[in-house]
């Protein structure tokens, strides 16, 4: 863990204050519709920003502050704390404009919206102390990689550690973070709930696309963590963590990893059909080379535009489908298959490729403006570059591991 004591520039990251979590009554008024409505409205909004967002390297302010005022990080929220406890279709509805309108200001909403639904699965103490005390709600990356080293000590751990892909912590107030406990056989895997102010950020995101994110590092230095706020990363997995025990929906005893597919495919979705809107408005008025042809009249620019739309549509097809399933694997009596977690994840990781060639077909009809850094496209398609590389989207190894299940092979994967 040496790296963990290494010197290094801290990211300029912003912790909140809470002074602007929603009221009850505020709260009471919101509908899955309502929601939906508020986040599409700010699409004018994150799109103007969208560039100063890639600049900075984070999301931006003003326009985080809106998304936190629209309640949207209330959705998985247990109602028994005053959360929303919305479904899982209106949760893709309220981020798709999101991310149609900047991919990384939309994955890192999409991800901090779904860690209070892995939140709801730490035990009850910390949920009393989040939910039911000054966090109605958190806004906390939930990092695995690569796994810290937690030391038993009276009453909980020392943890020690850095993480890669820190997703939110620009705006956290917490962060979930995984550590092992040395020795330990067989070893098991926990999550830990640490405040943010507790942690350090250097500035590592200098990365070609989704630089919006601001998924720096994560580093902690010998910090105590009660057990309250230490949970078996194993049993949010099968969908047999603390929320499937203190909640009835089935929403929280989902296996986690595929709703964290669905959750990180969701701007990638937005991302594919925002450059299908660009392209078709940018048929209508672009010249081929040397003529007063226009590219709509073109077969060949209509067939890719068709392609895309075609592309993108069954990506949402496929994402959705792949939501549901897991919802029904978490409302049966039995623990979800390891198989049926595999081929979940497949889907998703299918759709996060047709996404991609959605993005591709189109760049390769749009001519060498596309690729100036103010056109929409260029950056679509060094988002959805970034974000198909996500592990879970590899989809060589997803068809591996589908395959191997079907012939009665165990996974050679701990990503199931």
């Amino acid at each position: 863990m040496n790296s963990a004591v290494q010197p290094f520039t801290l990211a300029d990251r912003r912790i909140p204050d809470g002074n602007d979590f929603l009221s009850a009554t505020e709260l009471k008024s919101l509908t899955p519709d309502e929601l939906i409505r508020r986040t599409t409205a700010l699409k004018p909004l994150i799109a103007a920003h969208a560039r100063e967002c890639e600049a900075l390297r984070r999301p931006v302010d003003e326009v985080w502050n809106a998304i936190r005022k629209t309640g949207v990080f209330y959705h998985f929220v247990p109602r028994v704390y005053g959360g929303l406890e919305f479904d899982v279709d209106s949760f893709i509805d309220a981020m798709m404009p999101i991310g149609e309108a900047c991919a990384s200001t939309g994955w890192v909403t999409s991800f901090c919206v779904e860690h209070n639904w892995m939140l709801a699965q730490f035990p009850k103490a910390l949920q009393d102390e989040t939910f039911g005390g000054k966090f109605p709600y958190v806004i906390a990356p939930g990092v695995t990689m690569p796994p810290g080293v937690a030391t038993p000590a009276s009453g909980g751990y020392r943890l020690t550690g850095r993480w890669k892909w820190g997703t939110g912590v620009m705006h956290a107030d917490w962060v979930m973070v995984t550590g092992v406990v040395p020795g330990e056989l067989p070893p098991r895997v926990f999550f830990f709930a640490v405040p943010a102010g507790e942690v350090k950020v250097p500035d590592t995101w200098h990365v070609d696309g989704m630089s919006g994110t601001g998924s720096n590092d994560i580093v902690v230095e010998d910090v105590f963590v009660p057990e309250h706020r230490v949970m078996d990363m194993g049993d949010m997995r099968t969908g047999k963590a603390h929320g499937a025990q203190l909640y009835s929906n089935p929403i929280y005893r989902m296996p986690m990893l595929p709703f964290l597919a669905v959750t990180a495919a969701i701007p990638a979705v937005g991302a594919a059909r925002s450059a299908v809107a660009s392209f078709r408005e940018r048929l209508s008025t672009r010249n081929m080379h040397g003529t007063d042809q226009k590219q709509a009249d073109k077969p060949a620019a209509q067939m890719r535009l068709a392609k895309a739309d075609f592309l993108t549509k069954n990506a949402e097809l496929l994402l959705r489908r792949a939501a549901r399933s897991n919802v029904e694997l978490g409302a049966r009596d039995k623990p979800a298959e390891v198989s049926e977690r595999i081929e979940l994840r497949l889907h998703v990781a299918q759709a996060m490729a047709m996404c991609r060639e959605a993005i591709i077909t189109i760049c390769e009809a749009s001519g060498a403006g596309a690729h100036f850094v103010d056109n929409p496209i260029q950056r679509a398609l060094r988002d959805v570059n970034v974000m198909s590389s996500h592990v879970v989207y590899d989809l060589d190894g997803a068809l591996e591991l589908h395959g191997r299940a079907m012939i009665g092979l165990p996974p050679n994967s701990p990503v199931v």
